[in-house]
Order: C-alpha cells, then structure tokens, then sequence
C-alpha cells in the first residue's frame, strides 16, 4: 500500500485493495453540499473524466439507487447499533439529499474502521450541517467511548459583507470529529504544540524571581472540578473540601509557604 495513489470509487478501493488493520492513520474530507463537480478533478491522461468517480459523485447527495443500496448493504456488516441508528434517522429526517449524504458515509466509515490498526485514528472534516450526524454514525462504528476530540477550525477571521447584516453569528468554521480505534491508539500533543511568543511568555507569567518567569495562582481545586480525596489532607493546621489541594503534600512544601499560607 505505500506509495500508492488509488483511482476510482473509494469504496471499491477499500473493500478490494486495503489490508484490515493496515493504515495509522486517516483523514478524510468528504465534499458536501458544494454543487461543484469533482468528477473534472479525476480526468484520466486524454482528458476524459472516470467513469467511476462520475457515478460517484452524480447522486452522491440525492436519494435514489446508490444511497438505498448503501442503506441496504448495512446489515451485512453485523453492526446493528448502526443499523438501528440509520433507519431511525431515515424516519426522523427522511430520504432526502442529507440521508443520501449519511447513508454514502456510513458504509465507508465502516470499511474505514476495518482498515484502522488498533493504534490508529481517523479525523473526519466536515461542516456544522453535517457534523452532529456524524458523530452519532461514528459513536456506532468506533463506540462512542473511542470519540477524543470536536476540534473546531477557525477557517477565516474577516467576515465577508454580507455577514455583517445577517440574522446569526458568521459560519466561518469547520470541524474535525477524532476518534482513536481503541485505547491503544498513538497520540503525540507535543508534534502540534506552538511554543508561546516573548510577548505571550511575559504577559502569561508576569512575575520574576531568581528562578526564572511564574505566575501566581490558587492552591485550591474548586469544587466544579470534582472530588479528589487523595489531595484531602492538613496542611499548616487547614484541611480543604472534598475537592482537595492543587498539588500533593511533597509539592505544597516545597514551594515553602508553611510560614505565610494564605487561603
């Protein structure tokens, strides 16, 4: 599989040509809604477009043949949570373009489950009509306990003119739905953290000692963020709530303040 561009029906290069429990990592930005034709993005060398991808994309986002078919081929895949979920949202929302959308969707999600190694993980782009659908298809094919992040992408910060007038807040976004195949799967924060500026450094920790830069802040949990009955101890003749110190006991004293702790 590596090194290697596929031409035709996604689906058709899944089922046929990729390895289960072969791929790290997915990412995909299925075309919704946009009334563009992608078929022209797929012209073969003499300049025909594929026969292949202009099905695909003819009725893609109608009801008709290729979407009832897809709702159809669902049970075949033994996920009946799934299977459950799209007849219900067939009858809640009807077979219109959004089903079509959906059901086209389902299939491929399943088969890209299939691909997914156990450390693997998919991010699926989409826009705010379609992503609260979506995620309730993937909480069926991926288990809603493998769902890791809504990540919401600013896409531009100037709104066009016509948004000024407009009756709601701009839709200047995007979203990204993450899911990891299973606990076991990878996941690097540091590969995409961006080291804060000189500025940012100064106005974030503000104060200055001997030691470097820092910042003053509460040694208490509050309490919306839950019980911590490991961090319930007496220190300096006080014991907090059910929420507990910031910090263990060993952390506490060595900031040295036993003398002049302030509650």
């Amino acid at each position: 599989m590596t090194n290697k561009l596929y031409y035709g029906d996604n689906l058709e290069v899944l089922r046929e040509h990729i390895a289960d429990e072969s791929v790290d990592l997915i990412y995909l930005d299925p075309p919704f809604n946009s009334n563009a034709s992608y078929s022209i993005l797929f012209k073969s060398p003499e300049g025909q477009g594929a026969d292949a991808q202009i099905e695909a994309f003819s009725d893609t986002w109608t009801w008709g043949p290729a979407a009832e078919s897809a709702l159809l081929d669902l049970p075949s895949y033994g996920n009946h949570n799934l299977v459950v979920l799209m007849q219900a949202m067939a009858t809640a929302i009807g077979k219109n373009p959004m089903m079509a959308y959906l059901a086209m969707m389902a299939v491929r999600l399943v088969e890209l489950n299939r691909k997914l190694k156990p450390t693997g993980s998919l991010y699926l782009h989409c826009d705010p009509t379609a992503s609260h659908y979506l995620k309730l298809v993937l909480d069926a094919v991926f288990g809603a306990e493998n769902f890791q992040n809504e990540i919401t992408w600013h896409r531009y910060s100037r709104p066009k003119g016509s948004q000024f007038e407009a009756r709601r807040f701009g839709r200047s976004t995007d979203i990204l739905l993450f899911y990891s195949k299973s606990d076991a799967a990878a996941f690097n924060l540091g590969a995409v953290r961006v080291p804060l500026s000189d500025h940012e450094l100064e106005v974030r920790y503000n104060l200055v000692d001997s030691k470097g830069r820092y910042c003053s802040g509460p040694i208490l949990r509050s309490t919306g963020m839950g019980d911590r009955p490991n961090l319930v101890y007496e220190y300096n003749g006080f014991t907090p709530g059910p929420a507990g110190w910031r910090m263990s006991r060993d952390k506490l004293e060595a900031l040295g303040c036993s003398d002049n702790l302030i509650i």
